[in-house]
């Protein structure tokens, strides 16, 4: 009345306004009232329905329990309620319901509610279930209150927490019959009593939710062992062997799975029930012939089994758990086949059940846990189970009777069936038949089954005694595979006959001899094992020390090599017509494929049809190795040697010996690999290693070098046998950039990617002599104080990027810090391709090469820089860049006296890694750079603060021969120090990059231009000014090679801002998403007349690349520790956080690498290289830095 009051308020005190106020109100009641009206009436109607769906099911139906009259015991509607007092009137019980004392004594029968919420308390308020009859009571059971906690119901918790517990003392197992009835936590709490007491505890558990997902709900939070599943739920024969097959066990041939694996999705374990409790009797639904059958079908399922008391009796009706009061026949082998209270082996199908028991016991414990079901026409299941490692099967061919054969006609004719392999034996065969022993009547003290039937059973027999079947003879399907036709006689309705089926002995042999050299890799393969009568040469040895001569180089071969890779060595990676190509012509590809078939033993596969076809595949492998020399050559015939056997085994089993082969020799090779490794990849994470083979993917040696030649006074340089001239050639490693589209011809090396990737990739993973070899031959490059960026073999060079010197000389200090004697490197002699900027390329040992120690090239390239570049690129026009206008060919790249910043390009090129040519014409973006970084771009100041502030500390340390340069200006020879120089860039770093919080700030050129403080420019006087304000990652860079140019508070402020703005989920936004240009998709096919688009013209201005999250990350980490032992904690857990979606990736990736980019917020970009050289290895030294 209250809310009335304040909701319908008279205007005035007038009568005509409180009589409208009042005619509101009752309006509004009378709304509300028809709203309750028309819900009582939806329930009323609800509840007649379910009522009259009751009496018909009860009383009427058929397939019902035919009740008969109502009476007082069986009223035509179930009691919802009972209670300890006589019967009284409805005006009695309802003035008792007021009485507390009395109201509590009025209990709530429990019960199921047909598709309603098992996750909800049907009992609960709010709950319509009782008052619309929607409950199926169970009158033998009543609803508990449990409430949320023990608190709300102390009594209730404490007494059914001390049944449970005493039911967990004395049974190794217990039922939760109907467990969705029963509140999840009070579960959750009464299990964990119970297996407090014992810990392995079995649970069964009955679900009625028709729902896998809230099943699994249930399965997980309660840890139930096993399901109750039935086979009575099937409406046919086909849907009873699909039961079988979801059920249980794993697929014939199945694969061999590794200890550890990765999860996959499963349904919960089943407890497989050929009828349970609360179903209707089989012989109603069904008929009597079909118990056997249906019972030997879940008998053959590779899961738990189970009945019901009355099944094997052949009781015709379903025995209720409630109303039977009547007594279980006892047992007495001699009882007579009309006795009622008593029953033996020739009642029902109790022998045969017993014959199906024995038979599922040793199928569960010899190991038979894979499973085949063939629907041989509308009524036959022929279910296999087979032994993985005797490869022994037992095939159970069983005629279900879903129709009385009485009254319905089978077909007379069964089809033959063909069984792989050589029978053994007989195992069983049983069959329903008539005893004429009288017709079943229902005794009133026992619950009796049908006299009428009894089950004919034989055990052991050889196929020749078999009444069921006779034997047509033994067809060969193909060269390895045997196959017995077995042609039925007496396949009667309600029979069964089960076959023991092995390999044909020469099969078996080969098998065994497979298995046998597959012990070297897993013990598990030793049963069904056997030694071969002789040994190959090439078998003696086991893999792992044939495999121990391998270079990392051969490693690269057997593991990796995309398509073009392989495509140079004449071949390419293997296709399969009907699908795709591998992503590796070593042994990674495959695997990559199997490693998802396998974890799913997916044998219907493209890859498994393959393999079953025809020996291609396995030919593949082993004739890519052969034509090699030395241990890789070795590998090759070991495999061909192997896969001379399995060639010859039955055409099912290859795809699963076929990869345990291929799994068994990809562990070995990594394991391998591993150990010419440094000791931080061998005592690392799965995370590291993975990481680490980034380097056996990316560096390998070609067909032909890829690198210009060394020294050939150089010692430890790698040579082959050139197969065309005959002549001894140098086969250094060479890396790729990214895989697959920088990974062979003059596009595999770029003097850029190499040296943002090598100390990562090789440094790291202790290539110490193979960096070596790569930086120098990079150093005999040097033209113009530049080293190129496109290297092709150094004789197609392009020298138009200003950062890739400044990389090579960091990577020359990372080895000569991580490398024991690393120094050594400054006195190794480089033989110069270009004596002169504008020479030819020369060979060494030819007339106008010269050598030159390390140190004096590195010299160079300072004394060049300080003294100025400006040179126009050899070859300017559309041959070398048919996008370039032709400013963009004048190269340029100077030092600033007054900074010491390295400064160059112009609008028209991009000289950093930010390389974006614009390509659209129809755009108007063509010969335009999306991101030209011209002036100083902030990495490039940082490397060269790294660079010169490190031969400042050589030259103390009488390691670098030169403390100053001497140019020309003005016509006057000039010496400027290193130290000099180190001294200016330090000075004027922060002045000129960071943009200060400080509105107005003096040192500001362009203040206008400012739109985010506390952050470090991307560049320095660029001649586009906004540039210069851009928020990118490279500052990151900087902070890491040149840390002393920061000031931890404002680095460490830059960073928080960095990562609140730029952080994808695997790598680095490339702009500032609040920036007018950013675009973080990457579309290169798009050619529209968007300029800041078209053609992928966005490339560097948003999409997430990869390894500047690297540098990112070290330099939170390097930051971090500066301010403390709490911030670098909090940061570290950050780092891990954020890389372990690095791991999740490798772990994905069928490349086995991380990409070069992703597009905004971690999507997936079709134009990225699959894995990228950089990506793995920034990620890489992360991890060495923690």
């Amino acid at each position: 009345m209250d809310s009335a009051l304040e909701a319908f308020v008279p205007h005035s005190n007038s009568a005509q306004d409180i009589l409208e106020a009042c005619n509101l109100l009752w309006g509004k009641l009378e709304e509300m009232n028809k709203e309750q009206y028309q819900q009582m009436v939806h329930h009323q109607g609800q509840a007649a329905n379910c009522i009259v769906g009751n009496v018909v099911y009860e009383r009427l139906a058929d397939h019902g329990p035919r009740m008969g009259p109502v009476t007082r015991n069986d009223p035509i509607v179930t009691r919802y309620f009972t209670f300890p007092f006589e019967e009284k009137t409805l005006e009695d019980e309802l003035q008792m319901m007021d009485q507390p004392e009395k109201a509590c004594h009025f209990l709530a029968h429990n019960g199921w509610v047909m598709g309603d919420d098992p996750l909800r308390n049907f009992a609960e308020p709010g709950s319509n279930v009782y008052i619309r009859r929607e409950l199926i009571c169970w009158g033998d059971s009543v609803k508990l209150r449990y409430g949320n906690k023990p608190e709300d119901c102390p009594y209730l918790w404490a007494h059914m927490q001390k049944y449970t517990e005493i039911t967990a003392k004395h049974f190794a197992g217990v039922r939760l019959d109907n467990c969705h009835s029963t509140p999840l936590h009070a579960a959750e709490h009464m299990l964990a009593a119970a297996r407090a007491v014992r810990p392995n505890l079995y649970v069964i558990a009955e679900l009625f939710t028709g729902s896998e997902l809230i099943d699994n709900v249930f399965v997980n939070r309660l840890g139930i062992t096993s399901l109750i599943r039935e086979a009575m739920s099937a409406g046919d024969s086909h849907e009873e062997g699909r039961l079988v097959y979801r059920y249980g066990g794993e697929p014939v041939g199945a694969f061999y799975q590794p200890s550890l694996r990765p999860l996959v999705p499963s349904i919960a374990h089943a407890m497989f029930l050929d009828v349970t409790h609360d179903n209707e009797c089989p012989i109603q639904l069904r008929s009597a012939y079909d118990l056997l059958p249906s019972s030997a079908i879940v008998s053959m399922a590779c899961c738990c089994s189970g009945s019901t008391r009355g099944y094997d009796e052949m009781v015709p009706h379903q025995i209720s758990v409630v109303k039977e009061e009547r007594f279980y026949p006892k047992w007495n082998p001699n009882a007579k086949a009309l006795s009622t209270g008593e029953v033996n082996l020739k009642t029902g199908i109790i022998a045969g059940k017993l014959a199906l028991n024995k038979l599922h016991q040793e199928l569960a414990s010899k190991g038979f846990n894979q499973v085949y079901v063939d629907q041989v026409d509308e009524d036959i299941v022929a279910v296999t189970r087979h032994c993985p490692s005797t490869h022994q099967s037992v095939v159970a061919v069983c005629r279900t009777a879903f129709h009385d054969p009485k009254y319905h006609q089978y077909k007379r004719e069964v089809p033959p069936m063909f069984i792989p392999g050589k029978i053994e034996e007989v195992v069983l065969e049983a069959r329903v038949i008539d005893r004429h022993a009288g017709t079943y009547e229902k005794c009133k003290k026992y619950i009796n089954g049908m006299p009428e039937y009894t089950v004919e059973v034989k055990e052991h027999i050889q196929l020749k005694d078999s009444g069921v079947v006779k034997h047509a003879g033994v067809t060969s399907k193909g060269s390895s595979e045997f196959v017995e036709e077995i042609v039925f006689e007496l396949l009667t309705p309600g029979s069964v006959i089960a076959f023991r089926v092995s390999l044909d002995p020469r099969a078996q042999e080969l098998v065994g001899v497979i298995r046998h050299y597959l012990i070297q890799f897993s013990p598990k393969y030793k049963p069904g094992s056997r030694r071969s009568q002789d040994t190959p040469t090439i078998l003696e040895k086991p893999l792992a020390e044939i495999m121990s001569k391998l270079t990392l180089a051969d490693m690269n071969m057997l593991l990796f090599r995309c398509d073009s890779e392989e495509q140079e060595e004449g071949g390419g990676c293997y296709n399969i017509p009907s699908w795709t190509s591998f992503k590796y012509g070593g042994l990674q590809g495959l695997m990559s494929v199997m490693a998802d078939i396998r974890s799913k033993n997916d044998l219907g596969h493209p890859v498994c049809d393959n393999l079953r076809q025809g020996d291609w595949m396995i030919d593949y492998v082993s004739n890519r190795l052969v034509g090699h020399s030395g241990a890789l050559g070795d590998v090759g015939k070991w495999f061909e040697v192997l896969f001379h056997y399995l060639k010859h085994i039955p055409r099912y089993l290859i795809p699963c010996y076929f990869d345990a082969i291929l799994v068994g020799a990809y562990t070995t090779a990594l394991d391998a690999t591993f150990k010419l490794m440094s000791s931080f990849v061998q005592n690392s994470s799965t995370f590291v290693k993975l990481l680490a083979l980034g380097s056996v993917q990316m560096c390998g040696v070609g067909s032909s070098p890829a690198l210009p030649p060394l020294s050939l006074a150089l010692p430890d340089v790698p040579y082959r046998l050139n197969k065309d001239t005959g002549t001894m050639e140098q086969c250094c490693v060479s890396m790729a950039a990214g895989l697959p589209h920088f990974s062979s011809g003059i596009f595999r090396c770029w003097g850029r990617d190499t040296f943002i990737a090598l100390r990562g990739l090789m440094l790291v993973t202790g290539r110490h002599l193979e960096a070596r070899n790569i930086i120098l031959a990079f150093a005999s490059t040097l033209r113009h104080g530049l080293i190129p960026n496109l290297l092709g073999k150094g004789i197609c060079a392009r020298y138009n990027c200003r950062d890739a010197v400044w990389w090579w000389m960091q990577c020359i200090q990372d080895y000569c810090t991580m490398v024991t004697e690393g120094t050594t490197i400054l006195q190794c002699p480089v033989v110069r391709m270009y004596p002169h900027d504008d020479s030819e390329p020369h060979s060494p040992g030819t007339p106008f090469s010269f050598t030159q120690p390390l140190c004096e090239v590195i010299h160079e390239a300072m004394t060049c820089h300080m003294q100025g570049i400006n040179f126009r690129e050899r070859n300017a026009g559309p041959n070398i860049d048919m996008h370039m206008k032709d400013e963009g060919f004048n190269v340029e790249a100077n030092v600033n006296y007054d900074t010491g910043f390295v400064f160059g390009g112009n609008r028209f090129n991009c000289g950093t890694w930010m390389d974006k040519m614009g390509e659209s014409e129809k755009a108007g973006n063509k010969g335009m750079p999306a991101t030209p970084r011209d002036g100083s771009a902030v990495e490039i100041v940082g490397l060269s603060k790294s660079a010169v502030r490190w031969l400042v500390d050589l030259h103390k340390k009488g390691l670098f021969p030169h403390s100053c340069m001497k140019i020309h200006k003005d016509g006057k020879e000039v010496a400027v120090s290193y130290e000099e120089w180190n001294h200016k860039i330090q000075a004027n770093f922060e002045k000129n990059f960071y943009v200060s919080n400080i509105e107005n700030d003096p040192n500001e050129k362009h203040a206008d231009m400012v739109h985010k403080r506390g952050i470090y420019k991307d560049s320095h006087d660029a001649s586009s000014p906004w540039c210069d304000y851009q928020l990118r990652p490279n500052f990151c860079i900087a902070m890491v090679v040149a840390p002393e140019l920061f000031t931890v508070k404002k680095a460490w402020e830059a960073l928080i801002i960095a990562e609140e703005k730029l952080l994808g989920p695997l790598g680095m936004k490339t702009l500032d998403p609040d920036d007018m240009v950013y675009c973080g998709v990457y579309d290169n096919a798009l050619d529209n007349d968007n300029y800041n688009l078209a053609k992928g013209f966005n490339y560097h201005q948003g999409p997430e690349w990869v390894w500047p999250l690297g540098y990112f990350l070290r330099a939170k980490l390097y930051f971090a520790k500066k301010l403390g032992k709490e911030t670098y904690e909090q940061t570290v857990y950050l780092v891990k956080s954020i890389l372990s979606q690095h791991y999740v990736h490798l772990e994905r990736s069928s490349w086995k690498g991380l990409p070069e980019l992703t597009n905004e917020n971690g999507q997936y970009c079709p134009f990225s290289c699959e894995s990228q050289a950089w990506s793995i290895s920034t990620v890489m030294e992360v991890l060495h830095d923690m």
